[in-house]
């Protein structure tokens, strides 16, 4: 699952502030094999033309290497569905929270240090990457999906980033 919340953001003169948006996502096989499927959410707190500007740019129709590499590999897309998202973010202490209900919910934590229990902290910078160009690594201590995608996650890798997108692609 990916998902974001725009602190400040626009798609042509369409004001996207303060939104969130998820998207989950299943492959029967490799990334790179494709025939995947996706099922988007969009917060019900949207405007008509936000929801289309949201769902243009997760269907990679407005570029973005990251969104239209998606596209190329989802061959299935569920109706979108415009819900409440809840959304709790603190990248410094490693620690998210998003929860569509009925649909998906996720928890993040840091990693803990085995020997003593402390939290771990861990950046991985990534300079030509499309998703992110840094992030912190956490732990998904949950990560399930209840809708058409169907998952159920404890303990795997969970990557919180801040990124600034423009109809350029990816800057940060």
């Amino acid at each position: 699952m990916a998902g974001m919340h725009i602190i400040q953001g626009y798609f042509g003169d369409i004001k996207l502030d303060g939104l969130n948006w998820a998207v989950t996502y299943h492959w029967p096989g490799a990334l790179h094999e494709g025939n995947g499927s996706a099922q988007p959410f969009v917060d019900q707190k949207a405007s008509e033309a936000q929801r289309t500007a949201l769902l243009t740019i997760m269907s990679g129709k407005a570029g973005g290497k990251w969104f239209e590499v998606l596209s190329s590999i989802v061959t299935t897309f569920h109706e979108p569905q415009f819900l409440p998202i809840e959304w709790q973010f603190n990248k410094d202490k490693r620690t998210a929270r998003m929860s569509v209900p009925g649909f998906v919910i996720t928890e993040s934590s840091p990693l803990i240090v085995p020997a003593d229990g402390s939290p771990q902290h861990v950046i991985v910078r990534m300079p030509d990457g499309m998703e992110y160009k840094e992030f912190e690594v956490a732990q998904a201590k949950t990560l399930e999906g209840t809708g058409p995608i169907k998952f159920s996650h404890k303990g795997t890798h969970s990557s919180l980033a801040l990124v600034t997108h423009t109809d350029g692609g990816l800057v940060a």
